[in-house]
């Protein structure tokens, strides 16, 4: 066991500062968000896209509806993703425990997604997964369940596979993809990011190889510019594809840690891999040669942003050879809110009323909140070393940098 696993094992609880004095991201600092905004609200509640959302007619597969739309009046008939889901059969599932969700087939005619929120570095997304099992209270995706018609306390009970969509992957590239982004002034091609909405690596990837056969797609082409956020060391098992991919294009992997306290993780994450097992599959990556970075987010005011917990993820980080480390504070649409408040209310009862003020009516954190978290988090950054910043890379060409750089002088951080 490495001393950065073992320290997050044994580490102290540190002590409670209720939305202290503490430090977020800069304006610059984009990527802050990678994991959570691509497919999120875009602006105000009657401006959400469904940048994941598959062709409007069902596909030609689909033949009778199930009873649960059959049941429906006349009136509220489905339409677009709605119908697909309501119209998608189960998938078998070797698991027979009780507390596994119910997995269905998604047809779908897309898997590359175009992504047009200008708070992003990317331009595509691939979400192999509709719904997480993982259960996080926080989750910002919830709302995609409601495209759907389905309650967003349902996203981690209900997943949609997209079996099959790989199949896709090389005519979408061939068509919509560009080696020329208009970020990077035509210089590097256009970025795809994996997991944006879901986690690629949710235990249905162990039974429906959805991402991995993405990955065996995308090993086929040169030149690519890639990202995979995760919280599962899951990713491990698919070393080989990585490998070779990153020999090829620009590939780096985000692993997601908010906290090193396993009892508190385990309660705001209630079925992600504990924060041990994440740190360690970055250091596994790192050794692989993969380039990789922790995400400390979200960051949730009055619960991990106590004195020294950032800071515990960015040394625990740093000490299995991250490159990277950011945080974002939490924001709050009003589907999350539906399974975060009730949440607060059992479990953090004395946060509930400061998080009504915070959130009711704007799904951001007070900005001098923010802007706080991201003075704490630029002096961990001072501190650590973590001086690569993976989104400015994006616009580096590919063809003469396949693997994000370490030299400094080359990035320009």
């Amino acid at each position: 066991m490495s001393p950065a696993i073992h320290d997050v094992l044994s580490a102290p609880t540190p002590t409670l500062s209720l939305f202290p004095d503490c430090p977020e991201h800069s304006p610059n600092d984009r990527a802050t968000e990678l994991a959570q905004l691509c497919e999120g609200p875009r602006g105000s509640s009657s401006e959400y896209v469904p940048a994941d959302c598959p062709p409007q007619e069902p596909c030609a597969q689909v033949h009778a509806l199930p009873a649960r739309e059959a049941a429906r009046p006349a009136a509220t008939k489905l339409v677009g993703i709605a119908r697909l889901a309501a119209s998608s059969p189960r998938a078998d599932s070797r698991r027979s425990s009780p507390e596994r969700p119910e997995y269905f087939v998604l047809p779908v005619r897309s898997i590359l997604n175009r992504c047009d929120s200008n708070r992003v570095p990317f331009e595509w997304t691939i979400n192999p997964y509709r719904g997480c099992e993982f259960g996080c209270k926080y989750c910002y995706a919830r709302y995609t369940h409601e495209y759907m018609e389905l309650d967003a306390a349902e996203f981690e009970k209900k997943i949609f596979v997209k079996q099959g969509a790989d199949a896709y992957l090389p005519q979408e590239i061939a068509r919509k993809y560009s080696y020329e982004s208009a970020a990077s002034g035509g210089m590097a091609p256009e970025h795809i990011a994996i997991g944006t909405a879901t986690d690629p690596y949710q235990p249905a990837e162990k039974e429906y190889g959805v991402t991995r056969a993405c990955l065996e797609e995308l090993v086929k082409r040169d030149g690519l510019s890639i990202s995979i956020t995760t919280k599962s060391n899951q990713v491990l098992r698919d070393l080989d594809l990585l490998r070779r991919i990153a020999e090829k294009s620009a590939l780096f992997v985000n692993m997601t840690i908010g906290t090193t306290r396993s009892r508190l993780a385990r309660l705001l994450e209630p079925r992600a891999p504990q924060p041990a097992l994440r740190l360690e599959a970055v250091k596994q990556l790192r050794e692989a040669g993969i380039s990789t970075g922790v995400f400390a987010s979200p960051l949730l005011p009055g619960i991990t942003d106590r004195e020294g917990d950032l800071e515990s993820v960015a040394e625990a980080a740093h000490e299995v050879g991250a490159q990277w480390f950011t945080s974002g504070v939490l924001f709050l649409t009003p589907s999350s809110s539906k399974v975060f408040m009730p949440f607060l209310q059992e479990k953090f009862p004395r946060l509930v009323e400061k998080y009504r003020g915070w959130y009711a009516r704007n799904t951001y954190a007070p900005e001098e909140y923010r802007k706080r978290i991201g003075e704490r988090v630029a002096r961990l950054r001072q501190k650590y070393g973590f001086d690569i910043r993976p989104w400015d890379e994006m616009k580096r060409p590919v063809r003469q940098v396949a693997q994000l750089s370490l030299d400094l002088n080359a990035t320009g951080v």
